[in-house]
């Protein structure tokens, strides 16, 4: 009767204790199926439910067969967890839009400023600019897709913020990122001139890169909210 009364979430507790303590570390592997079954005396099968949980959140990577790359471990994905729970509570409604664009505003405002503060200082290597120009880059190919531009897109909000230096800000804003990402091409793919609304979506994303590279904190923040309040004003137009 004990041993049934048990769950995953023995694991769960139990790795949750070892990564606080440093038992596990970054790149450690649990041990096998076997070995934690008997270890927290629970089934095999809570032990592979206990797995998926620990992989929905981001806190593992579990590689099937035997070889030296197998095997569950640990890795630090945040994001993924955070993503995957705002999307569904997205999808059902219960996190309406408009507040995840307020929230949007909030995080990517206060990363832009951050970063540009960081480069007045010269705390962000010149090669990390370098990258979100190559982005911008190849957003503004003249044969790009709606899909391809809005993938870089995504990845340049979220590498802008990362360059604020903010480990959270940049876990929630990539799994923000990842969130929105579909309603955003759903309304994309429904809106009647796309390649005009991309043209000032491209101004607007050199603007925001020049304002962050030369330091202009305020600017660059500014420019950031009014790009995505414009973005969201066109899609509502747009598709009613």
């Amino acid at each position: 009767m004990e041993q049934q009364s048990k769950s995953y979430d023995v694991v769960l507790q139990d790795v949750e204790a070892k990564l606080r303590s440093g038992v596990l570390k970054l790149g450690d592997r649990l041990s096998g199926e076997r070995a934690l079954a008997q270890e927290y005396e629970i089934s095999r099968a809570s032990v592979r439910d206990a797995i998926r949980v620990l992989s929905v959140l981001g806190v593992v990577k579990a590689s099937p067969g035997s070889g030296p790359s197998s095997g569950t471990q640990i890795i630090a994905e945040p994001s993924i967890g955070l993503s995957n729970a705002l999307r569904l509570h997205m999808a059902s409604s219960s996190l309406p839009a408009d507040d995840v664009i307020e929230a949007r505003v909030l995080l990517e405002s206060w990363g832009a400023c951050g970063a540009a503060r960081r480069c007045a200082t010269g705390a962000v290597p010149p090669e990390r600019l370098d990258a979100l120009d190559a982005l911008l880059t190849s957003m503004e190919e003249p044969d790009i897709t709606p899909e391809q531009f809005h993938l870089l897109d995504a990845q340049f909000h979220t590498e802008l913020t990362a360059l604020a230096g903010n480990a959270v800000i940049e876990s929630f804003m990539g799994s923000m990122r990842e969130a929105v990402r579909s309603y955003v091409m759903e309304s994309v793919e429904r809106m009647e001139d796309w390649r005009s609304l991309a043209e000032g979506l491209k101004r607007e994303h050199r603007a925001i890169l020049e304002a962050t590279r030369a330091g202009r904190s305020d600017d660059a923040a500014a420019f950031v909210e009014a790009h995505i309040r414009g973005f969201d004003r066109v899609r509502q137009s747009q598709l009613g």
